[in-house]
Formats: structure tokens, C-alpha cells, sequence
């Protein structure tokens, strides 16, 4: 149990998921994702005036992709790969853009890790083909007990640095907000989620911004965006926490339309 005082707890989660300038971490506890099986993840580097690192994202449409506010916050320069499930082994279908502009939600608090999203947009509109999709967004509110699937590019343990040379994928449950302000205080709201897989498996450094994903109807949703850990590591059993996307429908959808 850690002891720091709840609110420090949960500052020191954000400044352990977005202040280090190493490459962020892995999926733990995932497989392989084949190629093509999630054709709108984008691995974001992110250049800032000091560091660089590197998070997740997902393509919203052909100009538009989602991620979470404190991976775009202060960026100067964005490289994004779409349509290859691999970092940097040889891929013919792998898309990288370049692009500076991006748009934080109005009300994002870094202190508080509330409102946690941005939306980068590409300098010129992506082509659609087999491994380039966009993810849906949802339509209705996402539910406790509700099986989620959580991706990323991050390390595979606490001890090992490396970002995963292959996108990753763990299956995981939606547990209810009160069950998680029991590990982390009441700073959790009603716009987050909080999400556990098996003992060793969540998300880590790095795939931070990275979508959570519900399969609904034959398409794939996002229903979260990835905000933060926990300060006991990211093999400990506390959930990961994500920004839901439900809230900020008309927000999304007033920028990404416009």
C-alpha cells in the first residue's frame, strides 16, 4: 500500500506517467496484435521543447487522431505511424506523418489528471485501406463489468525500459468508479475509468493516450483513452485509469467535424 497522502498519490501518478522523457512503457501481460487487427492505432513521438517520448493514439478520421492531453501538452512536433502494428521493423504499409497543430480539451487539468484528451490533426487527410481505419466513437455511456480490450506500444515489465517492437493487446473489465477510489482516493470522477485485467496485466508507461477499445456490433468503439498508472508499478494489481469518451462526445465531434 502506498502511503503517500491520496492527493499527492495521484499527482505522483501523473508525473510518473508523462514527465519522464525516456520511451514510455508496454501493454503488460498482452499478445502480439496481428496485422490489420487494429487498423486505427497510431504510435505517436512526441517532440517537446526539451524531450522527447512516446505514447499511443487512435485515427478518429481521415485528418484527426485522438489522444490523451498530457501527451500532446506542450508538443512541438508530432511523428505518427499508422497502419503497422510494428515500431520499426520493415513494413510496407506503415503511413508516418509529421504535424505540430493540435487542440487540448478547454477544461484539461494536468494537476488533477481531469479532462485528459487531445485531438492532433494531420497536415493533410490519410487514405483509408486495409491496415488505416478509424475506431468509432460510442453511443451510449460505457458500463461496470463491461469487457474492454486495452493496446499499446509500452514496456513489458517495471524493470525493462524498451517500448515493444509490437503492438500489444490485453483484455480487460471495466470495474465501477467507487471500487477504484478505494486504491485511489475520491480525485476519481465520473468521466474516468478504471479498468483491471488478470494479476499482471494492464497498461504501462508509454501507452499512455492509447485507446481502450469495446467491440460492439461488429465495430470497434473507443470508449477510453489512457491517462494514467499506478505509482506501485505497473505490475502491481491496481487498475489502470483512463479518460472516458462518452462525456466528450460533443466536444469531439465539434472539432473533428469543423
Amino acid at each position: 500500500m502506498n502511503l503517500l497522502p491520496k492527493t499527492l498519490y495521484f499527482t505522483a501518478l501523473f508525473c510518473l506517467a508523462t514527465v519522464s522523457a525516456k520511451p514510455g512503457a508496454r501493454i503488460i501481460g498482452g499478445d502480439n496484435a496481428p496485422a490489420g487487427r487494429f487498423p486505427f492505432a497510431a504510435a505517436i513521438y512526441v517532440q517537446t521543447g526539451n524531450s522527447r517520448f512516446f505514447c499511443g493514439g487512435a485515427l478518429l478520421n481521415h485528418q484527426w487522431v485522438i489522444t490523451s492531453g498530457h501527451c500532446a501538452d506542450g508538443g512541438e512536433l508530432f511523428t505518427i505511424q499508422l497502419g503497422s502494428n510494428t515500431l520499426s521493423s520493415s513494413d510496407p504499409e506503415r503511413h508516418t506523418v509529421a504535424t505540430s497543430e493540435y487542440i487540448l480539451h478547454p477544461d484539461f487539468d494536468p494537476e488533477k489528471i481531469q479532462n485528459d484528451l487531445a485531438l492532433i490533426r494531420l497536415r493533410a487527410p490519410i487514405t483509408y485501406n486495409a491496415y488505416i481505419q478509424p475506431i468509432a466513437l460510442p453511443i451510449v455511456s460505457l458500463l461496470n463489468e463491461t469487457s474492454v480490450t486495452a493496446i499499446g506500444w509500452g514496456q513489458v515489465s517495471d524493470y525493462s525500459p524498451d517500448l515493444s517492437e509490437h503492438l500489444q493487446f490485453v483484455e480487460a473489465t471495466i470495474l465501477s468508479n467507487a471500487a477504484c477510489q478505494v486504491v485511489y482516493g475520491t480525485q476519481i470522477t465520473d468521466a474516468m475509468a478504471c479498468v483491471e485485467g488478470g494479476y499482471n496485466e494492464g497498461t504501462c508507461n508509454g501507452d499512455n493516450g492509447g485507446p481502450l477499445i469495446e467491440y460492439v456490433h461488429r465495430q470497434y468503439w473507443i470508449v477510453g483513452v489512457a491517462s494514467f498508472i499506478s505509482g506501485n508499478g505497473c505490475e502491481s494489481t491496481d487498475p489502470s485509469g483512463y479518460t472516458r469518451t462518452y462525456p466528450y462526445l460533443s466536444w469531439i465531434n465539434s472539432v473533428i467535424s469543423a
